[in-house]
């Protein structure tokens, strides 16, 4: 769900005369400032329920506007200090069809990459930005093998099979490599077996599925001192051609993992006068892969604590998450404040711990909020 602030992207880059290369600098765009606008019409749309086949669906689908691989986890070392990290790829197709096939340098579609590792036990939160387009093997995206790439960053499975899945992404300030195991959970298909609507308008819909609890090792790096790592990743894949409604301003989601074994994904679609929308909805994955539908009238958030970012954006950073009919009464809060991601697009994006009724740890995205 939360990858829709690509479209912000999508819309910004449509108007520049050249695609960016991964040094070029924007000054940061609110959600709600660029997602007002569809993609061009030629272009597939979420509107039916589809039949998911894997592998090919963690391949591309250029037919539609963008599309992203996200992976988030919270990892720990032998000395139990604590790491999150997100990265994700996103593909983003400007025009419909492919280029003209005079020159491998012509493309229709850009990539767009977002890395950050949060350094919880000294507060410390690293991200870079990257971007490419989709040509002469910069960037790009197979499904058999499994491979996403943008310059030197890349997701990969291990010969003809998806998993283990192997992250690697580093900068000149920080870095990771990580093997992602899949685990003992098959995939959840969100929303409508797999249709997630964001809006009543046809089409304002991805194609979404999870990868809830992923079993993960590997090591992140900080500057010259490396840590050896494991824990749980997340691993969400959507593909849309959809935008914000007129009256929609952003969302807070959630995707949590606890120590009883089960996992818990909700999004709140939000208004511009703050107030959540019927679309937000969820799912709570049991110890056995059984996944539960969750609705807004079974789940109830409230925020509980603000921080104001160094340009005034006010964030909930905790949360009260209750599930009466699944005896869940959360607290939700980020595991330290500063998480911005003050890139191309502007968003909250960090590590955040669980306790109250269960334990456990996951990730918060928050939207559309304005200075």
């Amino acid at each position: 769900m939360q990858r829709l602030l690509l479209l912000s992207v999508l819309l910004f880059l449509a108007g520049c005369e050249a695609p960016p290369s991964d040094t070029a600098t924007f000054s940061p765009v609110g959600v709600d400032e660029g997602m007002g606008g569809q993609p061009d019409p030629g272009f597939e749309r979420a509107i039916e329920r589809r039949e998911f086949r894997f592998p090919r669906d963690h391949g591309p689908h250029p037919s539609f506007a963008t599309e992203w691989w996200y992976f988030t986890g919270n990892l720990g070392d032998d000395d139990d200090r604590r790491f999150g990290y997100q990265f994700t790829l996103f593909r983003v197709g400007l025009t419909p069809g492919g280029p003209t096939p005079d020159s491998d340098w012509r493309a229709h579609q850009l990539y767009m990459g977002h890395l950050a590792l949060s350094d919880i036990d000294t507060a410390r939160h690293l991200s870079e930005e990257r971007f490419s387009r989709a040509a002469a093997g910069l960037a790009g995206a197979n499904a058999e093998p499994f491979r996403v790439w943008l310059g030197p960053w890349s997701i990969s499975g291990t010969g003809d099979a998806t998993f283990p899945i192997t992250i690697d992404a580093e900068t000149a300030e920080f870095g990771i490599r990580l093997q992602l195991e899949s685990g003992s959970k098959p995939h959840v298909l969100q929303g409508e077996h797999g249709l997630s609507r964001k809006s009543a308008e046809p089409g304002n819909a991805s194609y979404y599925y999870s990868h809830t609890r992923l079993p993960t090792r590997g090591r992140v790096r900080i500057g010259d001192k490396e840590y050896t790592v494991e824990g749980n990743s997340w691993f969400d894949r959507e593909w849309s051609s959809s935008a914000l409604a007129a009256d929609q301003a952003g969302w807070d989601w959630f995707a949590l993992q606890l120590e009883d074994g089960r996992d818990l994904m909700f999004y709140q679609m939000r208004d511009k006068q703050g107030r959540a929308q019927r679309f937000s909805k969820g799912v709570l994955v049991g110890m056995d892969g059984k996944a539960q539908a969750l609705t807004l009238d079974r789940v109830t958030l409230t925020p509980l604590r603000e921080w104001p970012s160094p340009d005034g954006t006010r964030y909930p950073l905790e949360w009260q998450l209750r599930v009466p009919e699944h005896g869940l009464d959360l607290n939700v809060s980020a595991a330290f404040d500063a998480q911005e991601m003050r890139h191309t697009v502007r968003y909250w994006e960090g590590a955040v711990e669980v306790s109250g009724s269960h334990r456990g740890v996951g990730y918060l995205e928050l939207s559309g909020y304005a200075d």
